[in-house]
């Protein structure tokens, strides 16, 4: 297993891909253990991994029908992967014209454990830096934001504006500085040598619902954090060649090709405990 791939990871994963029925089934934990165990996690991990998940809030203890052990989400939870949907399986293209959030901060010095706490959790959603205290993004991602710095009970240092880039630089030279865009383009290009050979793959043999499931959800885990790290930015302010779309085209595809026969095999566990 790759070392992105953290139990508590694929746990996130696997609930953002196939635990989410409309009813609010709780899902079993054998269940869990099997599916986990076939992408390389063993027992003792996901059941560390679900405790420490509980703790945070994010998974509840609930029976299920026919009354064995089992987690379902918290409604935080819900609402952390319905936000984390809009990034991750986003097919629209960015406009220069939607323009700019900025996020201007100011912390009290005797509470400088939270200002590290926005800095990372800024950057984590995909916020450049524009100068010291003020953090820039696509105006998008103003929504999301906003309402993960309030479940931190970070929303008192924070005031929010929007508006355009006019200069003095050129807004392509300015994104440069805002951005690490070498660092981002990396991540697309591991994401493509890892995953363009499983869908060239699949395209050839689709293989079992197993294969569709296991293959699915390592990617699904390893995607799901690239929308974060790159904040999408126009074409027209990247480099040529960016590879981003091209990682999210292969992702895209990878989804239509195994999400639903992922699912198949998950249903197919659940059944046969």
């Amino acid at each position: 297993m790759a070392e992105q791939h953290t139990p508590r990871s694929l746990i996130v994963s696997l609930y953002g891909a196939y635990g989410r029925p409309s009813e609010g089934t709780p899902m079993p934990v054998a269940a869990l253990i099997r599916l986990l165990a076939t992408v390389g996690v063993d027992a003792p991990s996901v059941r560390s991994s679900v405790s420490r998940l509980k703790r945070r809030g994010l998974l509840l203890a609930r029976r299920t029908p026919d009354g064995s052990a089992g987690y379902a989400l918290s409604d935080d939870a819900r609402r952390l992967l319905e936000d984390g949907d809009r990034r991750i399986y986003a097919r629209t293209e960015p406009s220069l014209s939607d323009g700019w959030v900025l996020a201007v901060f100011s912390v009290p010095e005797q509470e400088r454990h939270k200002r590290h706490l926005l800095r990372s959790r800024l950057g984590r959603l995909g916020f450049g830096t524009a100068a010291p205290g003020v953090w820039i993004a696509p105006a998008r991602h103003y929504e999301e934001t906003r309402n993960a710095l309030e479940r931190l009970g970070l929303s008192s240092y924070v005031d929010f504006f929007r508006g355009d880039h006019l200069g003095y630089a050129a807004t392509a030279e300015a994104v440069a500085r805002w951005w690490d865009l070498p660092a981002i383009a990396r991540l697309h290009e591991e994401f493509l040598a890892g995953y363009e050979p499983v869908l060239a793959a699949r395209r050839k043999d689709p293989g079992t619902a197993e294969d569709a499931y296991r293959d699915y959800l390592l990617a699904l885990d390893s995607w799901r954090r690239l929308p974060y790290a790159d904040p999408v930015l126009p074409a027209g302010l990247l480099p040529e060649g960016w590879p981003g779309r091209r990682s999210a085209e292969v992702f895209a595809e990878l989804h239509a090709l195994l999400w639903e026969r992922g699912a198949e095999h998950v249903r197919t566990v659940e059944k046969d405990l």
